[in-house]
């Protein structure tokens, strides 16, 4: 089990915060120094550290200041295509979802809701 997966969005953005700033203090850097290497204010990066939300572009900035970039492809690792997948498509790239199956539908009959 995931130690976020029963923690609310505040939480986890309080502790993302605050293992950013334990990296940051790990590198003896101030929060001044950081944000000025990130290329943001010094307000955005106390934020952050501080749980609250702010632009992905941010905390990307912040992770490329820390050189912790290649940390991302952990979040969201490139997703593996099943071998059935991988038959169907025969080199080609999915773009799109396929629609829900005709047994998943509701059966109800279509109609123009003039009745409400």
């Amino acid at each position: 089990m995931n130690f976020f997966e029963n923690l609310s969005d505040d939480a986890i953005l309080s502790e993302l915060g605050h293992r950013l700033a334990q990296y940051r203090l790990n590198r003896n850097l101030t929060q001044e120094a950081l944000a000025k290497e990130a290329g943001i204010s010094e307000r955005t990066l106390h934020r952050i550290e501080h749980g609250h939300p702010s632009h992905i572009t941010n905390t990307i900035r912040i992770l490329r200041a820390l050189d912790m970039l290649g940390n991302l492809e952990a979040l969201i690792p490139e997703p593996a295509i099943s071998p059935i997948q991988q038959v169907k498509m025969l080199g080609k790239k999915r773009q799109r979802a396929s629609s829900p199956s005709e047994k998943s539908k509701q059966k109800s009959p279509w109609s123009w809701r003039d009745d409400e």
